[in-house]
């Protein structure tokens, strides 16, 4: 797995949830998905904030952002979640898919970057249209 760059943010909460998903009980370390290695990756390089003390222009778990791609001519939304909330097509990406994983805890102006099936991958964090921790809600 690649290195994770190490401005990364993460809430306390989001980073206990996330170290959840980490934990497969009976499965040796050696079995574990790529996405829980980039996941393990991201929670060991991340800075920890207080829910409270987060920025607003930091993506957190289910934000929603406004994504330009080098060869997006409109910019997109995303929102990111929990595998269990994922719903694509809506555009609820999984933080444990490529683009997910790569989004978590950048900055608007950060620049994501992931691999597809075709290739690299990358889009622009043009701004963060929702964050609950900015709206007041500190426990979703």
């Amino acid at each position: 797995m690649k290195a994770i760059p190490l401005e990364r943010t993460l809430t306390q909460i989001d980073y206990l949830r996330l170290t959840r998903l980490t934990v497969r009980p009976g499965a040796p370390s050696r079995d574990q998905p790529p996405a829980i290695e980039g996941l393990e990756d991201l929670l060991a390089a991340s800075d920890l904030v207080a829910s409270t003390a987060v920025a607003p222009d930091v993506v957190t778990m289910y934000s929603q952002v406004l994504l330009s791609g080098p060869e997006d001519v409109v910019p997109y939304k995303l929102t990111l979640c929990y595998p269990d909330d994922a719903e694509p097509a809506q555009g609820f990406v999984s933080v444990l898919s490529p683009v997910g994983l790569s989004l978590l805890g950048l900055r608007v102006g950060s620049t994501a970057r992931w691999q597809t099936p075709r290739g690299a991958a990358s889009a622009t964090v043009m701004a963060i249209l929702f964050q609950p921790e900015a709206s007041g809600d500190y426990t979703s």
